[in-house]
């Protein structure tokens, strides 16, 4: 069996893919609305929720890390978009929500969103949409294993000598 090449594996094609919609999706928001494309997933995750977040849920949920956020949050803030309150339950963290305008702001990005999500989904009949589904949910469920999978091993390797020079065999003699 020959080896594929970075550009026939699912993972990068799927990148690919990914990427080129979230371009086009940053451009359109940008000009729209003069938002980035982290503060539009920020807005909508927020808008999307029936309650507060805290700047670790909403990072999470992004799919960023918490100095990540907390700058885009902190962005959104200044210009009025999101407020942060005092945590009840905790008395050093803060619960992040959006302001009224915040709130408009998300009905018309999401609206945008809506329309790109319809455009694209257009391109495909209903058979092939149907698939798609089904494969990215039995794909997701994979990933997650592997991902579960790749936790339980973590630990495992030799000690003393790095992963990559044990792999390619540097130091051997």
């Amino acid at each position: 069996m020959i080896s594929p090449t970075i550009r026939e594996l699912l993972s990068y094609r799927l990148h690919q893919v990914a990427n080129l919609l979230s371009r086009g999706a940053e451009m359109r928001y940008r000009r729209e609305f003069g938002v980035s494309l982290w503060e539009w997933r920020t807005v909508a995750l927020l808008g999307g929720s029936a309650t507060p977040q805290s700047l670790n849920e909403l990072a999470r949920a992004a799919g960023m890390d918490k100095g990540q956020m907390s700058r885009v949050v902190s962005g959104l803030t200044a210009k009025k978009i999101i407020s942060r309150e005092a945590d009840a339950r905790d008395a050093r963290g803060i619960r992040l929500s959006l302001t009224p305008p915040g709130k408009r702001l998300y009905r018309k990005l999401i609206g945008a969103a809506a329309e790109r999500n319809d455009a694209f989904l257009g391109c495909l009949s209903a058979q092939e949409r149907a698939c798609l589904e089904k494969a990215m949910t039995k794909l997701a469920h994979e990933a997650r294993s592997f991902i579960h999978g790749e936790k339980e091993n973590r630990g495992q390797g030799n000690r003393g000598q790095s992963t990559i020079s044990r792999v390619v065999g540097i130091g051997e003699q």
